[in-house]
């Protein structure tokens, strides 16, 4: 609907253009079919507000800013001035300020074309999802990515049962986002977890998510050094060594901010005020102490996408009151020790904690390929030593179907790595696996069980 839309607003530019040329307009006739023709476009906007994908949200906010404004211009240009003139506009000007319409427009519309109309996927549970944010402020942590001597701050984003019974208590689950990323990347694996009751934290990891705020509402966006080294590794020819190094780095920044945010979760459970640390504005702090209320800090499990699913599985080796682990098509950097002649040394120690992993199509035959010429691949080597290790891959993905991306913003996942499945049948089948999980460990509710392959086309 959005070309729709563009197309018959630049029929109005051609439109009026045409009808002013034809009558040899002159400087306050433009202006008054300016006014006409601006109004008008913005009449069609709010008509066609009742179609579905035409929206009030920031995809096309820019445009019914533009529209009003030019409304608003044009009426000040009529007004001021005073008697007709004689001397037609020139045809040319007409043009060129129809022309130069038409690319405002075009470039007021950019969001709805890269960002679609999704508003998540449907949910299970017989819970309601509500929602809570903070900031927590480590203060045994400087930020390392600043020099002047402030504290690491970590966003977290709760989304936790709404209409539980008083005292009900239900499991945690932490999220970590992929490089890069955003702490909604999987909205529909939160949303779908809390309303089969499980209290939701996604945690943002400051300069490795896309942009995030800190304390003082200052956006903090990726930082390049950190961007330029993902990218690095994915498309050049980097030395093992390389990024052996900088993953290491990554990952602990990464494993101190899901340590502190556990840590705090667990200290703040159970009290009707939140510890100086936490940042949260007022409307928040009655929501973040009511998840935190019916927060069970001991049954924990831990997931994330990509390099956050990395973080998890780390996690999962560090920490003794972490019950389960998921890991969203993340290569598990953090199982590598080291590297002697350009060959990873990969933990062999038996990986203790329930762990599932998912791929996408290429990472799972990358896997099997490795396995086949004896290259030491981590996910690989820890599932082999996994006590309780599951392992499962949908044909037709790509990295990014592992996420909501792809259903929010079709053309930026598919720069970033889709496949051909169906994104949102995909995420469903992930969510419904992911919920099956936790509730087989962090519940004991049932056995969990799960194909190799799990063909949804």
């Amino acid at each position: 609907m959005n070309t729709i839309l563009l197309i018959l607003l630049c029929i109005f530019e051609a439109a009026f253009a045409f009808t002013a040329i034809s009558r040899r307009a002159d400087k306050k006739g433009w202006q008054t079919g300016r006014l006409i023709c601006n109004a008008g476009q913005l009449g069609l906007y709010l008509i066609m507000l009742i179609a579905p994908g035409i929206d009030m949200s920031f995809r096309f906010m820019g445009l019914f800013i533009l529209l009003l404004l030019r409304i608003i211009i044009a009426f000040i240009g009529m007004m001021m001035i005073k008697h007709k003139e004689e001397k037609s506009k020139h045809p040319a000007a007409m043009i060129l300020s129809a022309l130069l319409s038409v690319v405002l427009i075009s470039v007021s519309l950019i969001p709805s074309f890269i960002i679609a109309d999704y508003s998540g996927l449907p949910i299970s549970g017989e819970y309601e999802v509500a929602e809570a944010n903070a900031i927590l402020i480590d203060e045994n942590r400087a930020e390392e990515f600043e020099s002047d001597g402030s504290k690491r701050e970590v966003p977290i984003y709760f989304y936790y049962p709404e209409n539980a019974a008083e005292g009900e208590k239900f499991p945690l689950v932490i999220f970590s986002h992929g490089a890069f990323g955003y702490y909604e990347s999987n909205y529909s694996t939160y949303a779908e977890l809390a309303s089969n009751g499980y209290v939701v934290i996604s945690t943002e990891h400051p300069y490795h998510s896309l942009f995030t705020t800190d304390t003082s509402g200052n956006t903090i966006t990726a930082d390049p050094s950190f961007l330029n080294g993902v990218m690095a590794i994915n498309t050049e020819d980097v030395s093992e060594e390389t990024i052996f190094e900088l993953s290491s780095q990554w990952l602990k920044l990464r494993c101190d901010d899901i340590n502190f945010v556990i840590d705090s979760v667990k200290s703040a459970t159970g009290s009707d005020a939140l510890p100086e640390y936490w940042y949260a504005d007022e409307g928040q702090h009655d929501n973040i102490v009511t998840a935190l209320s019916m927060t069970d800090a001991n049954k924990i499990g831990v997931m994330g996408h990509s390099l956050g699913g990395a973080a998890a599985v780390s996690m999962g080796r560090t920490r003794s009151d972490i019950s389960a682990v998921i890991d969203l098509d993340g290569t598990m950097l953090g199982e590598v020790i080291g590297v002697e002649n350009e060959r990873d040394i990969v933990n062999d120690e038996p990986y203790t904690v329930p762990l599932l992993s998912f791929d996408n199509e290429e990472h799972h035959f990358s896997a099997e390929a490795a396995r086949k010429e004896d290259m030491p691949y981590a996910n690989n080597i820890v599932h082999d030593n996994a006590v309780c290790g599951y392992r499962t891959y949908i044909p037709g993905t790509g990295h990014m179907n592992y996420t909501d991306l792809p259903m929010f913003a079709p053309p930026l996942a598919e720069m970033l790595g889709t496949g051909t499945v169906d994104a949102s049948e995909c995420m469903m089948t992930v969510n419904r696996i992911t919920l099956e999980f936790f509730d087989s460990f962090l519940k004991e509710k049932g056995e969990f069980i799960v194909q190799e392959c799990i063909d949804i086309s």
